[in-house]
């Protein structure tokens, strides 16, 4: 017997002679962070607030409609992709596009066809329930329900609204389509707030949508932890009497003109101004520097004097 080993031999050591099972290579996908729906660190106490109140009026006021609503209330305030978001929605759908003016962005309140079945059934006797998505357009019926839960959508939520800051709740237009719909593009950030509406005991969902930079203007009170809470009869007065005490600048404009560098420059005591303005022309009066009055100029007791003539409203005063 020899010393050395065979070649087959040291393959059936090195098991070189069984067939080696193949492990197949587990493929990596990247992860979009930007598909994770983003929770607001401290949240939006401010909308929070708007939409506890904006719900519980809604919901007095859809009853008289539709009975069968039991309970309308706020589910939850997240920050998403729009893409992510619209994408999410069950066909058939209502995208109602509104404006808040005087803010300038446009917003989305979204009835899916979750809401609306179950909605049909319970008016017609069918009892609420959980039904199959089928992806055909609205009847003329839906529509007509869509219709009227919109309307009372918008109405009270501009109610609530004055409350905390003054806004006009504008209905844009109604869209089926959700690829006509863009109030900004697919990967800019928004505001869901997504809500519930409990319809003989079926929880359904709807929600509305709003760009993040639309309430930049008026951030401190939609992120504020005090925004909406009550203020105090003596603070309010306080306040009233502080104003009340604010001086202001009133001034009249007798007329305006213009001149080159050269003809200012050529002044001397002694000129002429020749003004356009006639005996019993409007002069524009300023408090500090919006243009309030128009007035006429007179005399009272030797000393020149202006009467009021007529008040401008914010959208006269240029």
């Amino acid at each position: 017997m020899s010393d050395f080993l065979s070649q087959e031999e040291i393959d059936a050591l090195l098991g070189g002679g069984k067939k080696q099972e193949t492990v197949e290579e587990l493929k990596v996908k990247p992860f979009d962070f930007s598909k994770v729906e983003k929770i607001q660190k401290g949240g939006f106490p401010g909308l929070e607030i708007i939409f506890e109140r904006w719900a519980k009026l809604f919901r007095e006021e859809i009853r008289k409609i539709f009975p069968t609503i039991t309970m309308v209330s706020k589910s939850k305030i997240y920050i998403s992709r729009y893409g992510n978001y619209i994408s999410k929605i069950p066909l058939p759908a209502a995208y109602s596009i509104f404006y808040m003016k005087p803010l300038k962005e446009s917003a989305l309140l979204v009835i899916d066809a979750r809401l609306v079945f179950s909605l049909v059934s319970s008016i017609f006797g069918g009892g609420s329930k959980t039904f199959k998505i089928e992806g055909r357009d609205f009847t003329k019926l839906e529509l007509r329900i869509v219709n009227d839960l919109i309307n009372v959508a918008m109405e009270t939520f501009n109610r609530v609204w004055e409350e905390f800051y003054p806004v006009q709740i504008e209905l844009k237009n109604l869209e089926l389509n959700p690829f006509l719909v863009r109030i900004v593009s697919q990967a800019e950030k928004v505001i869901v707030v997504e809500m519930d509406m409990d319809i003989d005991g079926t929880e359904v969902p709807f929600s509305f949508c709003f760009p993040q930079m639309m309430f930049l203007p008026i951030k401190d009170l939609v992120f504020s932890e005090t925004f909406g809470s009550e203020v105090s009869q003596e603070w309010k007065q306080t306040i009233f009497n502080k104003l009340m005490k604010v001086v202001l600048t009133l001034s009249v404009e007798l007329d305006r003109k213009s001149f080159t560098v050269e003809e200012f420059l050529n002044f001397e005591v002694g000129n002429s101004i020749i003004l356009n303005k006639k005996k019993d022309s409007f002069l524009d009066c300023y408090i500090e520097d919006r243009k309030k009055f128009l007035v006429k100029l007179g005399k009272i007791d030797k000393k020149f004097a202006v009467n009021i003539e007529k008040k401008l409203e914010e959208r006269e005063d240029g």
